[in-house]
């Protein structure tokens, strides 16, 4: 468990050092997650702009609120940046092989999809390098395992849940084997019915 109190302390530290941009998205997402709202967010940004550290922060403060927050990455590494941070894969147990009618395998009354019926926010770091079929794949999932907790979440995107993804569209994109160029764009989350 955490200790509530230190982290509404360490919270509010972060959120004195967050710049006017950070702190616009800071509020806007913690306000959506706070009031269960659903939303689907995007940062962008390059390498040393402090994402990871919007990240934290939001992590810290929702936490300091007993709230749940899943956070994922696409990479390994970037993963480790974040307290409680693991692969998308992992997390939501994405099919390697993925198609457009993929689902996730997780299944209903398990104790992730509990999880997922619990929490306030996913924070996907890296996310312009993931197929856009994975975050279909993880839409479709989370709109079946929320309804056992609102039956309106087959029609919200993500089930509801306020999602907020970021990363550098011009770092590593979705690797699409034997396509060129228009295939990579097309595999992008930007050409997603989500987006």
């Amino acid at each position: 468990m955490y200790d509530c109190h230190a982290l509404e302390i360490e919270a509010n530290r972060r959120i004195t050092c967050l710049n006017y941009k950070q702190r616009a998205i800071f509020d806007e997402v913690v306000h959506y997650a706070t009031l269960g709202l659903g939303g689907f967010f995007f940062v962008y940004g390059h390498g040393g702009t402090g994402k990871t550290f919007l990240w934290s922060t939001i992590l810290c403060k929702l936490k300091s609120e007993g709230r749940i927050v899943l956070a994922v990455a696409s990479s390994g590494i970037a993963s480790l940046l974040v307290q409680g941070g693991k692969t998308s894969h992992s997390r939501f147990r994405i099919p390697i092989d993925i198609s457009e009618v993929s689902t996730c395998e997780i299944k209903k009354n398990t104790h992730l999809a509990e999880l997922i019926c619990k929490a306030s926010l996913v924070i996907w770091d890296e996310a312009p390098m993931t197929h856009r079929f994975v975050f279909e794949a993880v839409d479709r999932s989370f709109r079946d395992i929320r309804q056992s907790i609102n039956p309106a979440a087959g029609s919200m995107p993500f089930g509801g849940m306020t999602v907020l993804l970021g990363g550098d569209f011009r770092q590593v994109l979705p690797v699409v084997p034997k396509e060129g160029r228009e295939g990579i764009m097309a595999a992008s989350i930007s050409k997603s019915y989500l987006w």
